[in-house]
């Protein structure tokens, strides 16, 4: 059996969960979620958690197991605390601030680049450090609105400069070693 889809999805207070055959809703305080999962596979209610279990060893299914408890545990997890994404600008005058709710970013462009959070997404900066945080109750679309940020000005190897997640190492290329110039 799956390692990850044997284990029951348990449900904190003030989340509720609603299942209706392979259609779950769930609502929480920080958002709600709703998901249809593929056939195969039967969602349970037992004990205050979620089981999910697989209706054979097709491959596919074995497949689909613990994916759909892990992408159930991503919703329980998203809507009752939420998801992060650290980011992190490095360069020279390169800076990111907040007009409203959109992030405004300066990173080495003639103009600067404003980008429109999504429905669920927040942004916030801190100027001290240059970082970016984006949340949401979604971990996929906090996931894709963090590239998009990061694909804004995406961390070149010569000098490291860009938009970088946080604790992501940028292999960089060697200086040049100045051997055999300057003398004929």
């Amino acid at each position: 059996m799956s390692r990850v889809g044997r284990l029951p999805v348990t449900i904190p207070s003030g989340v509720q969960v609603n299942i209706n055959g392979l259609h779950v809703q769930i609502k929480g305080p920080k958002g709600a979620m709703e998901r249809t999962f593929a056939p195969g596979v039967t969602l349970e209610m037992e004990n205050g958690s979620i089981v999910v279990q697989r209706e054979s060893d097709i491959p596919t299914l074995r497949a689909m197991h613990g994916t759909t408890r892990a992408l159930i545990n991503n919703m329980v997890t998203g809507v009752s605390t939420g998801f992060t994404t650290l980011l992190d600008i490095d360069g020279v005058g390169y800076r990111a601030e907040m007009s409203g709710k959109d992030l405004v970013l300066y990173v080495g462009y003639s103009h600067p680049v404003t980008v429109n959070p999504p429905e669920g997404i927040i942004f916030e900066v801190d100027t001290k450090i240059r970082q970016i945080k984006v949340m949401g109750y979604d971990k996929e679309q906090v996931g894709q609105v963090a590239a998009n940020v990061r694909s804004v000005r995406p961390p070149e190897p010569d000098h490291g400069k860009g938009i970088r997640y946080a604790g992501e190492k940028i292999r960089r290329k060697a200086g040049k070693s100045g051997k055999g110039k300057g003398k004929k």
